[in-house]
């Protein structure tokens, strides 16, 4: 039967048998998709001082890597790099979302970022990129005593190792 599902991290909706394996807008795990009407989200939270810093630190890496993404799917020279970075892109851009919620900002910087045509070089940056992000990621988690922040962190780490994974296979070819 079709039901109404939500994720816990980006708070979108999604309409399915199941819920998805992992979010369709910002990659969560499926253990983050609830029911709708079940679901705890939450974007209203109060901030230390250190966690306002790693959110406004964490918007801009989701900035710089949706925009280095959106660049790669343009100018790379491998179909299936095109449609890779336009998906990661696309996730990058959600989490940007959810920082901006967090922040109560009223919208997204904008990004600028350059890239290469070698689909090879996108995918180093890209390892490159996904690195740091999960560096970051899981020092800020350890850092947060804010449990929705560290909730946010701990699942942008697993979605950004996915991403890690998928230039990594890329990347022994």
């Amino acid at each position: 039967m079709v039901k109404l599902w939500r994720c816990e991290i980006c708070g979108d909706p999604y309409i399915g048998d199941n819920p998805p394996d992992n979010c369709p807008f910002c990659g969560a795990h499926k253990k983050y998709i609830k029911e709708a009407k079940e679901a705890k989200v939450n974007f209203t939270v109060e901030l230390n001082e250190k966690d306002k810093a790693n959110a406004e630190h964490a918007l801009q890496v989701e900035v710089s890597n949706s925009a280095f993404y959106f660049c790669a799917a343009e100018k790379t020279d491998d179909a299936e790099g095109k449609l890779l970075f336009k998906a990661l892109g696309k996730i990058e851009a959600e989490h940007a979302t959810v920082w901006r919620k967090i922040l109560r900002l009223d919208s997204v910087p904008k990004g600028n970022e350059s890239c290469h045509t070698s689909n090879k070089e996108n995918l180093e940056d890209s390892h490159a990129r996904e690195t740091r992000a999960i560096d970051f990621y899981k020092k800020a988690a350890s850092e947060s005593a804010n449990e929705r922040v560290r909730q946010i962190f701990e699942a942008l780490v697993e979605v950004e190792i996915d991403h890690l994974h998928l230039s990594e296979e890329r990347l022994r070819k």
